[in-house]
């Protein structure tokens, strides 16, 4: 019982009945990574062959909204242009009404003078 070469053979086969155990229970985990590669592996291939497509897509979508900003920039910036001349016009008619208001004043002031002076010389007569 004390024979080291039976403790050996003893640990050997103890050792394989181990690693035979260990491999068993790593079968399943490399299928699952087996798999899991073949899935990764068709994944990538999709990618690469919709990726570029999409990337296009993805960038001539930029460009037209860049284009469309400017577009609504400069729709902006006539908008603003015709703002202020409408704002000018308005400005210059109300100059205009006030300037045609004095003149009418003054022709009624006048105009009642006058009438005043009329009748004064008329009755007089």
């Amino acid at each position: 019982m004390f024979d080291p070469l039976f403790w050996l053979e003893i640990s050997l086969c103890l050792f394989v009945i181990s690693l035979i155990a260990v491999l068993i229970a790593t079968l399943p985990t490399i299928q699952q990574l087996t798999n899991t590669a073949r899935s990764a592996e068709k994944l990538l291939d999709t990618l690469n062959k919709e990726l570029p497509a999409t990337l296009e897509a993805v960038r001539l979508t930029g460009n037209e909204l860049n284009q469309l900003t400017e577009e609504i920039d400069q729709g902006i910036g006539s908008a603003t242009k015709i703002v202020k001349q409408v704002d000018r016009t308005i400005t210059t008619t109300k100059e205009q009404v006030q300037q045609a208001q004095t003149g009418t004043r003054k022709v009624f002031v006048g105009f009642k003078a006058a009438w005043k002076t009329w009748r004064t010389n008329n009755s007089d007569q």
